[in-house]
Protein backbone atom coordinates (compact mmCIF):
# COMPACT_ATOMS: atom_id res chain seq x y z
CA UNK A 1 0.00 0.00 0.00
CA UNK A 2 1.62 3.49 -0.85
CA UNK A 3 2.42 5.47 2.19
CA UNK A 4 -0.09 8.81 1.14
CA UNK A 5 -2.81 5.73 1.04
CA UNK A 6 -1.89 4.53 4.35
CA UNK A 7 -2.26 8.31 5.35
CA UNK A 8 -5.46 8.99 3.62
CA UNK A 9 -7.07 5.72 5.64
CA UNK A 10 -6.01 6.17 8.60
CA UNK A 11 -6.05 9.84 10.07
CA UNK A 12 -9.08 11.46 7.82
CA UNK A 13 -11.22 11.45 11.27
CA UNK A 14 -14.74 13.81 10.50
CA UNK A 15 -17.71 11.45 9.53
CA UNK A 16 -20.54 13.37 7.90
CA UNK A 17 -23.22 13.69 5.06
CA UNK A 18 -24.58 16.34 3.49
CA UNK A 19 -27.10 15.77 0.41
CA UNK A 20 -28.78 17.92 -2.05
CA UNK A 21 -30.44 15.19 -4.25
CA UNK A 22 -33.58 15.31 -2.51
CA UNK A 23 -34.62 11.38 -3.33
CA UNK A 24 -31.69 9.83 -1.53
CA UNK A 25 -32.82 7.54 1.97
CA UNK A 26 -29.45 5.58 2.39
CA UNK A 27 -25.60 6.99 1.62
CA UNK A 28 -22.86 4.63 2.66
CA UNK A 29 -19.69 6.75 3.67
CA UNK A 30 -16.75 5.74 1.60
CA UNK A 31 -13.31 5.05 3.71
CA UNK A 32 -10.90 4.12 2.37
CA UNK A 33 -10.55 0.27 3.64
CA UNK A 34 -13.52 0.43 5.83
CA UNK A 35 -11.04 1.92 8.59
CA UNK A 36 -12.02 4.29 10.91
CA UNK A 37 -9.87 6.33 13.68
CA UNK A 38 -11.04 5.63 17.04
CA UNK A 39 -12.05 8.87 18.70
CA UNK A 40 -13.11 10.30 15.20
CA UNK A 41 -16.07 13.01 15.53
CA UNK A 42 -19.22 11.52 13.74
CA UNK A 43 -21.60 14.71 12.40
CA UNK A 44 -25.55 13.10 12.11
CA UNK A 45 -27.47 16.38 11.26
CA UNK A 46 -31.40 16.69 11.69
CA UNK A 47 -32.95 14.36 9.35
CA UNK A 48 -30.45 11.46 9.34
CA UNK A 49 -29.56 8.86 11.44
CA UNK A 50 -26.00 6.89 11.28
CA UNK A 51 -25.93 3.00 10.83
CA UNK A 52 -22.92 0.97 11.57
CA UNK A 53 -22.46 -2.13 10.51
CA UNK A 54 -19.80 -4.18 11.56
CA UNK A 55 -18.64 -7.46 9.77
CA UNK A 56 -21.71 -7.25 8.15
CA UNK A 57 -23.71 -7.45 11.55
CA UNK A 58 -26.08 -4.16 12.24
CA UNK A 59 -24.09 -2.35 15.71
CA UNK A 60 -24.87 1.34 16.90
CA UNK A 61 -27.65 3.41 15.42
CA UNK A 62 -26.87 7.34 16.07
CA UNK A 63 -29.40 9.81 16.21
CA UNK A 64 -28.92 13.38 15.16
CA UNK A 65 -25.92 15.08 17.45
CA UNK A 66 -21.90 15.34 17.45
CA UNK A 67 -20.31 12.38 18.77
CA UNK A 68 -16.30 11.54 19.58
CA UNK A 69 -16.25 7.58 18.32
CA UNK A 70 -14.95 6.06 21.76
CA UNK A 71 -15.86 3.25 23.56
CA UNK A 72 -18.44 5.20 25.43
CA UNK A 73 -20.41 5.80 22.51
CA UNK A 74 -20.48 3.34 20.83
CA UNK A 75 -21.42 -0.23 23.38
CA UNK A 76 -22.72 -2.71 20.68
CA UNK A 77 -19.30 -2.13 18.55
CA UNK A 78 -17.60 -2.02 21.79
CA UNK A 79 -19.10 -5.65 22.75
CA UNK A 80 -18.02 -6.48 18.88
CA UNK A 81 -14.71 -5.87 19.43
CA UNK A 82 -13.93 -6.63 22.43
CA UNK A 83 -12.83 -3.46 23.64
CA UNK A 84 -12.03 -4.07 27.36
CA UNK A 85 -10.60 -0.70 27.49
CA UNK A 86 -9.22 2.12 25.80
CA UNK A 87 -8.79 1.09 22.31
CA UNK A 88 -6.79 3.97 19.98
CA UNK A 89 -6.40 1.87 16.83
CA UNK A 90 -8.46 2.18 13.75
CA UNK A 91 -11.02 -0.11 13.46
CA UNK A 92 -13.51 -1.54 9.85
CA UNK A 93 -16.85 -0.75 9.68
CA UNK A 94 -19.62 0.70 7.00
CA UNK A 95 -21.04 3.81 8.31
CA UNK A 96 -24.81 4.15 6.45
CA UNK A 97 -26.37 7.49 6.47
CA UNK A 98 -30.28 6.86 6.53
CA UNK A 99 -32.41 9.60 5.77
CA UNK A 100 -35.48 10.53 8.01
CA UNK A 101 -36.78 13.47 6.71
CA UNK A 102 -40.34 13.30 4.40
CA UNK A 103 -40.05 12.33 0.71
CA UNK A 104 -43.05 14.12 -0.60
CA UNK A 105 -44.80 14.28 -3.74
CA UNK A 106 -44.50 10.62 -5.00
CA UNK A 107 -47.03 9.60 -7.87
CA UNK A 108 -48.98 6.40 -7.55
CA UNK A 109 -51.50 5.51 -10.12
CA UNK A 110 -53.43 2.87 -11.19
CA UNK A 111 -51.97 1.29 -14.30
CA UNK A 112 -55.17 -1.01 -14.92
CA UNK A 113 -59.26 -0.44 -14.28
CA UNK A 114 -60.24 -1.97 -10.65
CA UNK A 115 -63.99 -3.49 -11.48
CA UNK A 116 -66.51 -3.04 -9.04
CA UNK A 117 -70.08 -3.44 -8.36
CA UNK A 118 -71.49 0.12 -8.25
CA UNK A 119 -74.95 0.67 -6.52
CA UNK A 120 -76.12 3.04 -9.62
CA UNK A 121 -74.04 2.00 -12.69
CA UNK A 122 -74.05 -1.74 -12.00
CA UNK A 123 -70.23 -3.77 -12.78
CA UNK A 124 -68.04 -0.48 -13.39
CA UNK A 125 -64.29 0.25 -14.15
CA UNK A 126 -62.42 2.50 -12.26
CA UNK A 127 -59.13 3.90 -12.71
CA UNK A 128 -57.39 6.42 -10.12
CA UNK A 129 -54.28 8.17 -9.34
CA UNK A 130 -52.86 10.47 -6.48
CA UNK A 131 -49.77 11.40 -4.45
CA UNK A 132 -48.30 10.06 -1.23
CA UNK A 133 -45.17 10.74 0.90
CA UNK A 134 -42.86 8.06 2.96
CA UNK A 135 -40.54 8.70 5.48
CA UNK A 136 -38.33 5.96 7.50
CA UNK A 137 -39.96 5.08 10.59
CA UNK A 138 -37.36 2.28 11.44
CA UNK A 139 -34.49 2.93 10.32
CA UNK A 140 -32.76 -0.94 11.42
CA UNK A 141 -35.48 -2.51 9.71
CA UNK A 142 -35.18 -0.38 7.16
CA UNK A 143 -31.68 -1.85 6.16
CA UNK A 144 -32.45 -5.16 7.17
CA UNK A 145 -35.57 -6.02 4.80
CA UNK A 146 -34.76 -2.84 1.69
CA UNK A 147 -31.51 -1.38 1.83
CA UNK A 148 -29.02 -4.46 2.59
CA UNK A 149 -25.50 -3.26 0.97
CA UNK A 150 -26.94 -0.92 -1.47
CA UNK A 151 -24.31 1.96 -1.05
CA UNK A 152 -26.83 4.66 -2.43
CA UNK A 153 -30.38 3.79 -2.21
CA UNK A 154 -33.02 5.98 -3.87
CA UNK A 155 -37.18 6.06 -3.25
CA UNK A 156 -37.07 5.26 -6.71
CA UNK A 157 -35.88 1.68 -5.85
CA UNK A 158 -38.91 1.75 -3.07
CA UNK A 159 -41.84 3.79 -5.19
CA UNK A 160 -42.44 1.10 -7.39
CA UNK A 161 -43.07 -1.83 -4.22
CA UNK A 162 -45.34 1.18 -2.53
CA UNK A 163 -47.51 2.04 -5.48
CA UNK A 164 -48.55 -1.84 -5.79
CA UNK A 165 -49.45 -2.01 -2.32
CA UNK A 166 -51.50 1.41 -2.78
CA UNK A 167 -52.85 0.33 -5.73
CA UNK A 168 -54.14 -3.25 -4.61
CA UNK A 169 -55.59 -1.58 -1.16
CA UNK A 170 -57.30 1.12 -2.99
CA UNK A 171 -59.51 -1.56 -4.86
CA UNK A 172 -60.27 -3.25 -1.45
CA UNK A 173 -61.44 -0.01 0.03
CA UNK A 174 -63.64 1.57 -2.71
CA UNK A 175 -65.44 -1.99 -3.39
CA UNK A 176 -65.95 -2.31 -0.08
CA UNK A 177 -67.60 0.77 0.82
CA UNK A 178 -70.21 0.98 -1.14
CA UNK A 179 -70.16 4.66 -2.15
CA UNK A 180 -71.47 5.05 -5.59
CA UNK A 181 -69.19 6.48 -8.23
CA UNK A 182 -70.84 9.91 -8.63
CA UNK A 183 -70.06 10.63 -4.71
CA UNK A 184 -66.40 9.24 -4.43
CA UNK A 185 -65.12 12.98 -5.25
CA UNK A 186 -66.68 13.51 -1.99
CA UNK A 187 -65.47 11.42 0.28
CA UNK A 188 -61.53 10.91 -1.19
CA UNK A 189 -60.26 12.58 2.01
CA UNK A 190 -62.05 9.20 4.04
CA UNK A 191 -61.14 6.97 1.10
CA UNK A 192 -57.45 8.01 1.48
CA UNK A 193 -57.49 7.91 5.32
CA UNK A 194 -58.77 4.79 5.63
CA UNK A 195 -56.30 3.08 2.65
CA UNK A 196 -53.25 4.74 4.96
CA UNK A 197 -54.42 2.96 8.43
CA UNK A 198 -54.95 -0.75 6.08
CA UNK A 199 -51.76 0.08 4.70
CA UNK A 200 -49.94 1.06 7.87
CA UNK A 201 -48.95 -2.37 9.18
CA UNK A 202 -47.13 -3.76 5.88
CA UNK A 203 -45.80 -0.21 5.46
CA UNK A 204 -44.44 -0.79 8.55
CA UNK A 205 -42.49 -4.45 7.83
CA UNK A 206 -40.41 -2.51 5.91
CA UNK A 207 -39.13 0.16 8.18
CA UNK A 208 -41.40 2.74 6.56
CA UNK A 209 -44.56 4.85 7.39
CA UNK A 210 -47.11 7.05 5.09
CA UNK A 211 -47.76 10.58 6.36
CA UNK A 212 -49.76 11.34 3.97
CA UNK A 213 -51.65 9.49 1.02
CA UNK A 214 -54.28 11.87 -1.29
CA UNK A 215 -56.67 11.14 -3.76
CA UNK A 216 -56.24 13.22 -6.58
CA UNK A 217 -58.90 11.95 -8.71
CA UNK A 218 -61.45 8.88 -9.84
CA UNK A 219 -61.96 8.22 -13.27
CA UNK A 220 -64.79 6.70 -15.28
CA UNK A 221 -64.25 4.72 -19.06
CA UNK A 222 -64.49 7.66 -21.53
CA UNK A 223 -67.76 5.77 -23.08
CA UNK A 224 -68.98 6.33 -19.37
CA UNK A 225 -67.80 9.56 -19.03
CA UNK A 226 -69.36 10.78 -22.40
CA UNK A 227 -73.03 8.96 -21.54
CA UNK A 228 -72.75 11.15 -18.39
CA UNK A 229 -72.12 14.28 -20.64
CA UNK A 230 -74.97 13.90 -22.47
CA UNK A 231 -77.17 13.24 -19.12
CA UNK A 232 -76.03 16.46 -17.92
CA UNK A 233 -76.52 18.20 -21.15
CA UNK A 234 -80.17 17.08 -21.34
CA UNK A 235 -80.47 18.11 -17.96
CA UNK A 236 -78.99 21.72 -18.55
CA UNK A 237 -81.42 22.16 -21.76
CA UNK A 238 -84.67 21.12 -19.72
CA UNK A 239 -87.60 21.72 -21.96
CA UNK A 240 -86.69 19.67 -24.76
CA UNK A 241 -89.70 20.86 -26.97
CA UNK A 242 -88.95 24.44 -26.17
CA UNK A 243 -84.92 23.93 -26.95
CA UNK A 244 -85.64 22.62 -30.86
CA UNK A 245 -88.22 25.83 -30.95
CA UNK A 246 -84.96 28.09 -30.24
CA UNK A 247 -82.87 25.99 -32.65
CA UNK A 248 -85.44 26.31 -35.74
CA UNK A 249 -85.62 30.22 -35.07
CA UNK A 250 -82.06 30.61 -35.00
CA UNK A 251 -81.48 28.03 -38.00
CA UNK A 252 -84.24 30.33 -40.20
CA UNK A 253 -82.21 33.77 -38.77
CA UNK A 254 -78.76 31.76 -40.19
CA UNK A 255 -81.06 30.92 -43.21
CA UNK A 256 -82.37 34.94 -44.15
CA UNK A 257 -78.85 36.55 -43.35
CA UNK A 258 -77.51 34.68 -46.09
CA UNK A 259 -80.50 33.73 -49.03
CA UNK A 260 -78.10 33.80 -51.94
CA UNK A 261 -76.11 31.05 -49.98
CA UNK A 262 -76.00 27.75 -51.77
CA UNK A 263 -77.95 28.68 -54.55
CA UNK A 264 -81.24 29.45 -52.84
CA UNK A 265 -81.12 26.57 -50.75
CA UNK A 266 -80.82 28.62 -47.55
CA UNK A 267 -84.35 30.34 -48.59
CA UNK A 268 -85.57 26.87 -48.65
CA UNK A 269 -84.05 25.24 -45.75
CA UNK A 270 -85.48 28.58 -43.87
CA UNK A 271 -89.14 27.88 -45.33
CA UNK A 272 -88.95 24.66 -44.37
CA UNK A 273 -87.57 25.01 -41.34
CA UNK A 274 -90.54 27.79 -40.14
CA UNK A 275 -93.58 25.02 -41.47
CA UNK A 276 -92.09 22.80 -39.07
CA UNK A 277 -91.71 25.82 -36.64
CA UNK A 278 -95.28 26.64 -37.21
CA UNK A 279 -96.39 23.09 -37.19
CA UNK A 280 -94.91 22.67 -34.04
CA UNK A 281 -96.44 25.79 -32.64
CA UNK A 282 -99.79 24.79 -33.74
CA UNK A 283 -99.48 21.92 -32.02
CA UNK A 284 -98.25 23.56 -28.67
CA UNK A 285 -101.31 25.64 -28.69
CA UNK A 286 -103.88 22.35 -29.14
CA UNK A 287 -105.77 22.33 -25.96
CA UNK A 288 -104.78 19.68 -23.77
CA UNK A 289 -107.28 17.08 -22.74
CA UNK A 290 -108.77 17.65 -19.18
CA UNK A 291 -107.56 15.68 -16.35
CA UNK A 292 -109.80 12.63 -15.40
CA UNK A 293 -112.65 13.25 -12.35
CA UNK A 294 -111.50 12.70 -8.95
CA UNK A 295 -112.34 9.31 -7.24
CA UNK A 296 -114.95 9.50 -4.60
CA UNK A 297 -113.96 8.35 -1.49
CA UNK A 298 -115.56 6.01 0.59
CA UNK A 299 -116.43 5.46 4.06
CA UNK A 300 -116.56 2.80 6.50
CA UNK A 301 -118.48 3.04 10.06
CA UNK A 302 -117.57 1.33 13.02
CA UNK A 303 -120.46 0.02 14.76
CA UNK A 304 -120.54 -2.24 18.13
CA UNK A 305 -117.16 -3.45 17.74
CA UNK A 306 -117.82 -4.33 13.65
CA UNK A 307 -116.90 -2.57 10.51
CA UNK A 308 -119.66 -1.73 7.99
CA UNK A 309 -119.72 0.09 4.38
CA UNK A 310 -118.15 1.10 2.39
CA UNK A 311 -120.62 3.33 1.57
CA UNK A 312 -120.82 6.67 -0.57
CA UNK A 313 -120.97 10.34 0.60
CA UNK A 314 -124.25 9.78 -1.10
CA UNK A 315 -125.18 7.03 1.09
CA UNK A 316 -123.81 8.49 4.56
CA UNK A 317 -125.94 11.90 3.71
CA UNK A 318 -128.91 9.54 3.58
CA UNK A 319 -127.85 8.01 6.80
CA UNK A 320 -127.65 11.33 8.39
CA UNK A 321 -131.29 11.99 7.39
CA UNK A 322 -132.31 9.13 9.08
CA UNK A 323 -130.43 9.57 11.72
CA UNK A 324 -128.22 6.61 11.59
CA UNK A 325 -125.57 8.29 11.26
CA UNK A 326 -124.28 10.89 14.01
CA UNK A 327 -121.76 13.46 14.72
CA UNK A 328 -120.64 11.19 17.11
CA UNK A 329 -120.49 7.99 14.81
CA UNK A 330 -116.94 6.66 13.65
CA UNK A 331 -115.85 7.11 9.92
CA UNK A 332 -112.63 5.94 8.22
CA UNK A 333 -111.61 6.16 4.71
CA UNK A 334 -108.25 5.05 3.12
CA UNK A 335 -105.58 7.82 3.69
CA UNK A 336 -106.94 9.17 6.71
CA UNK A 337 -105.13 8.68 9.98
CA UNK A 338 -107.20 6.72 12.01
CA UNK A 339 -111.09 6.17 12.83
CA UNK A 340 -112.44 10.38 13.59
CA UNK A 341 -115.94 11.04 14.69
CA UNK A 342 -118.01 11.50 11.60
CA UNK A 343 -119.01 15.73 13.00
CA UNK A 344 -115.21 15.82 13.16
CA UNK A 345 -114.37 15.21 9.04
CA UNK A 346 -114.54 18.44 7.22
CA UNK A 347 -116.27 16.14 4.50
CA UNK A 348 -118.84 14.61 6.45
CA UNK A 349 -119.94 17.82 8.18
CA UNK A 350 -121.65 19.24 6.18
CA UNK A 351 -123.75 16.57 6.51
CA UNK A 352 -125.36 17.07 9.91
CA UNK A 353 -127.39 20.15 9.01
CA UNK A 354 -129.07 22.09 11.86
CA UNK A 355 -133.05 20.86 11.75
CA UNK A 356 -135.46 23.86 10.55
CA UNK A 357 -138.00 24.69 13.58
CA UNK A 358 -141.35 23.05 13.57
CA UNK A 359 -144.08 25.13 10.94
CA UNK A 360 -146.09 27.46 12.35
CA UNK A 361 -149.98 26.49 13.31
CA UNK A 362 -152.53 26.91 10.96
CA UNK A 363 -153.93 30.30 10.75
CA UNK A 364 -157.52 30.39 12.13
CA UNK A 365 -160.48 29.83 9.72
Amino acid sequence: MPFMDFLKGQFIDVIAWTDDSRDTMVWRFQRYGHEIKYGAKLTVREGQVAVFVHEGQLADVFTPGLYMLETNNMPVMTTLQHWDHGFSSPFKSEIYFISTARFTNLKWGTKNPIMLRDPEFGPTRLRAFGTYSVKVANPARFMTEIVGTDGEFTTEEVTHQIRNIIVQTFGQVVAASGIPVLDMAANTGELGRIMAQRMSGIIADYGLELPELYIENISLPAAVEEALDRRTSMGVVGDLGKYTQFQTAEAMRLAAANPGGDGGMGAGLGMGMGMAMAQGLAQGLTPAAPPPPPVEHVWHIAENGQTKGPFSKAALGRMAASGELTRQTHVWTAGQDGWKHAGDVTELAQLFTVMPPPPPPPAPA
